[in-house]
């Protein structure tokens, strides 16, 4: 029996992918949901990028690594979901080369906030444990250097994944309008071990050890009282604050992330027949969470962020002031 046309993803192509039927009133409230997420995800992380690269007093190491992993989130927002809003009915409509580029973007910027998230927590660590020696161990040339190896190593990553993707454009698809990427069972492990099982287990480790020196601290700053003790305090329980604020960003990612790499197990082990579209905008939507919860925990940032839009920001010698 043929297929209406009004099925096809391509009615005038003979070997089109059929569309995903959903109701006006799915399609409609899922478009709103997910328009606004991107929206917010492109806004809050550019606000993020420009009060970062803006302010001279921003420009910290720390901060150097929450600007890295705004760009990745920018990115995200720039393609990944837009692409996935299109392809909400099932039909990819920018061909295969356009389908290449986007797994490629997908896999490189899902590497990058992993590698992101790793150096956050070697930097707290190091804050939190090793005080006295942080300014000499985690200087701005060495998260710069850390920085640049992490964007080059998940470039070479995604194109090694994705190698043949990127030669032959379209090669997995079995029909007109699909993006489909099948990766081997041996690259496939080596993938979850490198983006997820060892950098969880790396910050989970870090995080820990700074838990339990961050509660040791804590109780030691109760009983400081003289002025001198006072200001070094004060430090500390900036660092503190800082620790807490990057592991409640840490935690938001393993929470997106744990869904979308349960679901690939089960798909590789022939368990589930689930597309994997909801685990892999809770990725995405990780993209949108962080920007939010710097905007609830530093001050700095929405200071920044009324300066912006009181268009402060454009007045003279502006990046050099007490943010």
């Amino acid at each position: 029996m043929e297929t209406p046309e009004d099925e096809l993803c391509f009615p005038l192509i003979n070997n089109s992918c059929k569309k995903i039927k959903h109701s006006n009133t799915d399609a409609a409230f899922s478009f709103t949901v997910l328009t606004t997420i991107t929206l917010l995800t492109v806004l809050l992380n550019l606000l993020v990028i420009i009060s970062i690269s803006h302010y001279r007093q921003l420009q910290t190491c720390t901060n150097l690594l929450l600007l890295s992993l705004a760009y990745s989130d920018l990115i995200v927002g720039m393609l990944p979901m837009p692409v996935g809003i299109l392809f909400y009915h099932g039909c990819f409509l920018l061909g295969d080369f356009g389908c290449s580029i986007c797994e490629f973007v997908s896999y490189l910027v899902t590497s990058v906030s992993v590698g992101n998230m790793v150096m956050i927590s070697i930097d707290r660590h190091v804050a939190i444990c090793d005080p006295m020696f942080y300014h000499t161990k985690v200087t701005y040339i060495r998260v710069q250097a850390c920085v640049i190896f992490c964007w080059l190593f998940s470039i070479i990553h995604a194109i090694w994944l994705l190698r043949k993707m990127l030669q032959q454009p379209g090669i997995y698809n079995t029909c007109y309008g699909e993006c489909l990427i099948i990766v081997n069972k041996i690259e496939a492990v080596f993938d979850l071990v490198v983006t997820f099982i060892a950098p969880i287990i790396i910050i989970t480790v870090l995080y820990l050890r700074v838990f339990v020196v961050a509660v040791t601290q804590a109780r030691a700053l109760r009983s400081q009282v003289t002025s001198v003790s006072m200001q070094h305090s004060a430090t500390k329980k900036s660092e503190l604050k800082a620790a807490r604020t990057l592991g409640v960003v840490i935690v938001m990612f393993i929470i997106c992330s744990c869904p979308y790499y349960i679901f690939t197990l089960l798909l590789d082990s022939g368990l589930t027949d689930s597309s994997g579209v909801t685990e892999l905008w809770l990725i995405y939507f990780n993209s949108c969470i962080n920007p939010i919860i710097y905007a609830c925990c530093y001050p700095w940032f929405r200071r920044a962020i009324k300066s912006i839009v009181t268009l402060q920001i454009l007045k003279p010698g502006s990046s050099e002031i007490n943010i």
